[in-house]
Order: C-alpha cells, then sequence, then structure tokens
C-alpha cells in the first residue's frame, strides 16, 4: 500500500479519535451499582454518619461509575447474625456486620471484646483493630474481602441507681451486647441478658431486666431515659466492647475494572476504621452531654477506682487463653500485640464534632450545668440531620452480586422479625417488640431465602 500524506493525516486524525471515542462510551455506561446490607436503623449515626458519608465518597471517587445503595434495618431479610454469610454468599455486596454476633467463629477478632483490654475511645481502638487484622485476621476473614474494621464506642452501665462499685451490681440484670459482656457482668456478681434491642425498652418497663451495659450512643434508641437515671462509665479503659467490619463479596471486587478497585482499595483499611471510629466517639461525647443536661448522674471510674473491678474480671480473659491455647494459638502474645497497638494510637487527636447551630433571634443561649460526676467532662452539642430512607428505585434491586443500576430487579423483602429475649439463666415474661419510629420501609416482595449457614445462638446488635 502507497502511504500519501492525505492518507497518513487520516490515519493520525483517526487514531487520536479513539480514545476520546472509549471515553465518551465509558461515560455513557450506567454505573455499577453495589448493595450495601446492615442491621441499623436508617436514623442511626452507623447510617448517616459512617456508612452514608462513606458510600458518597466511593461514588464521588469513582467520578459517577460506581453506585452504592444502603439498605439499612436487615431489608434484604435475614438477621444481624448472618450478615456475613450474606456477604460470602453475594445476597449483598457489602456489609456492615458484627463478627461477635456469632461467638467462637471470630475467636481473635472477638478478644477485641474482652473486658478491660481496650481503650475507652473508639477512634484509638478503630485504628488498632484494622492495623491488628490486617497482620492476624487474613485467615479468619479469607471468605470475604475486609474493607475496614472498627470498634464501637465502650460500654457504660446503665442503671436505676448509682453503681459505684462491684458491690453494687449484685444481682442485677443487665442487657448486654456481646458473650465477653455477658461473662464480665457474671463474674462481677450480676447476670448478663442477650435480648433484641427493639425489646430492651419493655424488658426494662416489665422488669425482666434492671439496666444495660451499652454504649452511648445506643441510649437514644434503646429508650433508656424513661426509666434509666444513672450511668457508670469508665475513665480509661473499656468494660466492653463490641468489634464491626466492613466485609466485600469477593467475587464482586474481582468483577470490579482496575480503577474502581483502586477507587475501593482508597477508601478501604484506616480510612474507614478512622471515619467510623471518630463517629463513635463524636456520638459518646454528645449524648453523655445531653444524658447529664437532663439531670442523670454519671458516675466516671478512674483508673484506681476501676482496679478491683479489671481484678474481678481477670477469669473472663484467663477462660478466654485457654480457650485460644486449644486452637493452637498464643492467647497472651495476641494480648500483648494489642497493647503495643493502643500505646501507638494513644495520642490520637481527639474528633472535630459538628459545631453547634446558633440559637435563634431573641433567644437566650444557656451554658452546660457542671458535670457531678468525679472528673470534669465538656460534651459538644451538635445537631444530627435525619437521615432520608432508601428511594423505592433503590430497595427494588436484586439479591446478588454487582450489577448495571438499569437492570430490573425485584423488591427487597420485610426484615426478619426480632428474635425472642434471652435471659441468660432465669426465665423472664414474654415481651413483644414495642413500636418505634424509623425511616419507611422498603416495597415488601417474595421472601428472600436465608444464607446457608445460621447459628445456633447469636446476638442481636442496637438500632
Amino acid at each position: 500500500m502507497r502511504w500519501t500524506r492525505r492518507t497518513l493525516l487520516a490515519s493520525t486524525l483517526a487514531s487520536l479519535a479513539t480514545p476520546a471515542i472509549l471515553r465518551l462510551a465509558r461515560a455513557d455506561a450506567p454505573p455499577l451499582t453495589l448493595k450495601l446490607h446492615h442491621a441499623f436503623s436508617a436514623v442511626s449515626p452507623a447510617h448517616d454518619k459512617f456508612l452514608a458519608p462513606w458510600a458518597r465518597k466511593v461514588e464521588a471517587d469513582s467520578a459517577g461509575r460506581l453506585r452504592i445503595d444502603i439498605f439499612p434495618s436487615m431489608q434484604l431479610g435475614g438477621a444481624p447474625a448472618q450478615l456475613f454469610d450474606q456477604a460470602r454468599d453475594g445476597v449483598a455486596d457489602i456489609v456492615w456486620a458484627m463478627p461477635g454476633a456469632i461467638p467462637g467463629r471470630f475467636p481473635k477478632c472477638e478478644m477485641f471484646e474482652l473486658p478491660f483490654v481496650l481503650s475507652h475511645r473508639a477512634l484509638v481502638n478503630s485504628k488498632a483493630i484494622e492495623d491488628f487484622a490486617v497482620a492476624e485476621l487474613q485467615d479468619e476473614f479469607r471468605e470475604v474481602r475486609p474493607l475496614g474494621f472498627s470498634c464501637r464506642d465502650r460500654g457504660v452501665l446503665h442503671t436505676p441507681r448509682a453503681i459505684k462499685s462491684t458491690a453494687d451490681l449484685k444481682g442485677l440484670r443487665l442487657h448486654v451486647p456481646n458473650r465477653f459482656s455477658g461473662e464480665a457482668i457474671r463474674a462481677l456478681g450480676g447476670q448478663g441478658v442477650g435480648a433484641p434491642a427493639l425489646q430492651v425498652a419493655a424488658a426494662l418497663s416489665a422488669h425482666a431486666i434492671d439496666g444495660c451495659l451499652d454504649p452511648w450512643d445506643a441510649v437514644p434508641g434503646l429508650r433508656l431515659s424513661e426509666s434509666i437515671k444513672s450511668h457508670t462509665d469508665f475513665a480509661e479503659r473499656a468494660l466492653s466492647a463490641t468489634t464491626f467490619v466492613l466485609a466485600m463479596n469477593k467475587q464482586s471486587y474481582e468483577r470490579l475494572p482496575r480503577e474502581l478497585k483502586t477507587v475501593i482499595d482508597d477508601n478501604s483499611g484506616q480510612a474507614a476504621a478512622s471515619l467510623a471510629g471518630a463517629m463513635w466517639d463524636i456520638e459518646a461525647k454528645a449524648i453523655a452531654g445531653s444524658v447529664h443536661d437532663r439531670g442523670d448522674l454519671i458516675v466516671v471510674m478512674g483508673a484506681e477506682e476501676t482496679a478491683a473491678w479489671r481484678k474481678a474480671t481477670e477469669p473472663v480473659i484467663a477462660a478466654w487463653q485457654k480457650q485460644m491455647k486449644d486452637r493452637k494459638l498464643d492467647g497472651g502474645k495476641l494480648l500483648t500485640g494489642i497493647e503495643a497497638l493502643l500505646a501507638k494510637y494513644a495520642e490520637e487527636p481527639e474528633p472535630d464534632a459538628p459545631q453547634p447551630a446558633r440559637p435563634a433571634e431573641g433567644e437566650a443561649a444557656t451554658e452546660p450545668q457542671q458535670l457531678q460526676t468525679n472528673r470534669q467532662i465538656k460534651p459538644e452539642e451538635f445537631s444530627r440531620p435525619r437521615a432520608d430512607a432508601p428511594s423505592a428505585e433503590a430497595a427494588a434491586q436484586p439479591a446478588g452480586p454487582l450489577r448495571p443500576s438499569s437492570m430490573p430487579a425485584p423488591a427487597p423483602p420485610a426484615a426478619s422479625p426480632a428474635p425472642a429475649l434471652r435471659p441468660s439463666s432465669m426465665p423472664s415474661p414474654t415481651i413483644s417488640a414495642p413500636t418505634v419510629s424509623a425511616a419507611p420501609p422498603a416495597a415488601v416482595a417474595k421472601p428472600m431465602p436465608a444464607p446457608t449457614a445460621a447459628p445456633a445462638k447469636a446476638f442481636d446488635i442496637p438500632l
């Protein structure tokens, strides 16, 4: 073939135009949609201050090529303890799950829930568990692709009377979020009760339980203000903690183009852990402040006062170490590693809370009262906007891995009802779940089949 000037010019222009045509075609393609499933309500801090901002960040970083539809309150069906298996099996592309909801399945991760092991700050604990996960948890979570780990705000004793020593706990029945919290309460002379979150208020009213060991951020959702007026916090170490993992289906991740995998990776690890940890700490500070402002008593235990509590719960840690030895794991070495990671992040600055709204014109600004505890706490006030519920279009996406957003799909099923109250040893009256205010549920369709591996016993997570 003879190359003329005209032929060469036409060939050059065509080659220059090709990338632009490809970019235009890619821009016109519908975004890839991922389903994110979790058990918290659409108005919870976990949803509107962590998961929703995280999803929007991923979407923005992908220039709109990725879309994440969030399904709160178990709208895709199943129970909270089944979320991990839903990510593994592709029922959802991403889940926000609590490993401790399946006792014994994730023993190394679960040790972050042992009494007085962690810091009282969620940000410190979240950054520590993320580092620990990279080094030690790859085997426990090999069935999914972990995007980030976090530890919820520390557990606080919410009781009808002041708790200032271990003797004050004798005989009290307390709602607990996981098995190590229950074992710690039993070691301290009380009784731990595993109950669905929606039944806690009714359980308190029926005197099936006397109080709770739950984080500050759970207080509004558990409706504790109606009967609980005393709160015992710990200044340095957490009596209890709850771990979470943001986990992705492996096939959903592998189907992504390389540049979209990079977007997911850039928003995983410490980026996700820090966002979640800061959210928990900000919520704890704000809610503790509002609880004080309504006149409740807050007792804060210092290091010396906590010593007797730590000694009483040592058998819980010893029993866990024996279980680890039976699995050919060195529990003592793992705990030493956690201590080093906590020290590494101990000086992390306190996260900034949103600024409080200014008083309306003509409305006097008031100063917060002095806290009636053995140390001063200065919580910031801030407003929490109500999160929008998922649209009907978003709620109608099918259960399964990655798909284009334009694909038609049936509506998801209604969430499964909460399991019945489970006191650890003594009978209690039958309690029906109270009506709570939440975002409107998605349209109900034919029920979705449950994941293949349902646990025999599990803990519910609140709100």
